[in-house]
């Protein structure tokens, strides 16, 4: 008897039915709407990319525009990479954009836990000069930035000889380095960590532990959101950069994705390969956003409430 009723005590209630009412009908269908008008033209370049050119004009006055009906192929895909290197613009861009996210995440983390959990004389204006740098648009120091890294040294060899050269211009490097730091994503994680109880940090230095044992133990783990969130507006960026590496890149093999863009759009190509080139550059993106689409929203909101 005893049992039967702590069982059916530990039960969960069910939770009761909720009451469907006008308004919130309304807010549903004004939100499938929404989301249509944002995708509306995302499927668009995706169904067109399997479309030939006729079918994609002669579909454009109807809903056929966004179904995949019709002459379904891959000879867009095929036409593309014929065209021009797509492969290498890729793997380029996903090789630039992982190490700029890895190196950023932990120098970005490193600085966010020097602010947030050491205590430090100076450490609020050095992080209201961190925090100055979101107001500076990149335009602005593009050109000293091209002047900086095209003197500073590297060391290369020959055989087993070490050589100084001086001169990061056209290499993958110079695509990374100088984006690895980051005001926004020091202070996303800045904000994270302080919402981590401090009192870790005391047990842990009772037993012993160094400040980098905590930050790589008992702060990063607890991170995850923070991670992805920094994970993801390290990578948009990263991966959309165009100017730059205009700017700094003059051989066919070392192009990023989007520089890749307008030399494939120059070669005045039809509709469906430029569909098919679209769709290769958006799917990785699209990709990464869904996979940490709830960690990210989810760090937005934590860190927006206790900003």
């Amino acid at each position: 008897m005893t049992t039967t009723t702590a069982a059916a005590g530990s039960r969960r209630a069910p939770k009761p039915a909720r009451k469907i009412t006008g308004r919130m009908i309304g807010m549903n269908v004004g939100r499938l709407l929404l989301g249509m008008f944002f995708a509306f033209p995302i499927v668009f370049m995706l169904v067109s990319s399997l479309k030939p050119d006729e079918q994609i004009f002669s579909d454009m006055s109807s809903l056929k525009a966004f179904l995949p009906v019709g002459d379904l192929s891959l000879e867009n895909y095929r036409t593309t990479l014929d065209t021009v290197p797509a492969f290498r613009f890729l793997l380029n861009s996903i090789m630039v954009s992982v190490v700029t996210v890895a190196l950023g995440l932990f120098i970005n983390s490193l600085a966010a836990f020097g602010l947030s959990r050491l205590q430090w004389k100076g450490r609020g204006l050095v992080l209201s000069l961190v925090l100055a740098t979101l107001v500076v648009p990149f335009e602005t120091f593009a050109l000293p930035l091209l002047w900086w890294v095209n003197h500073l040294p590297w060391l290369t060899h020959q055989g087993f000889t070490i050589l100084w050269t001086e001169g990061w211009i056209d290499t993958y490097r110079v695509q990374i380095l100088p984006f690895v730091a980051n005001a926004f994503s020091i202070y996303l994680f800045y904000s994270y960590f302080q919402s981590i109880p401090k009192e870790l940090d005391e047990a842990a230095r009772v037993d012993g532990a160094s400040w980098f044992r905590i930050y790589r133990s008992i702060v990063m783990p607890l991170s995850g959101p923070a991670i992805a969130s920094v994970s993801i507006l390290t990578f948009l960026p990263a991966w959309n950069s165009f100017l730059w590496p205009l700017m700094v890149v003059q051989t066919e093999e070392l192009r990023p994705v989007m520089l890749g863009v307008s030399y494939f759009f120059q070669l005045n190509v039809a509709w469906g390969p430029m569909m098919a080139y679209s769709s290769m550059i958006t799917i990785p993106v699209l990709a990464l956003f869904l996979a940490f689409q709830r960690s990210f929203i989810g760090s937005i909101a934590s860190s927006g409430v206790k900003g």
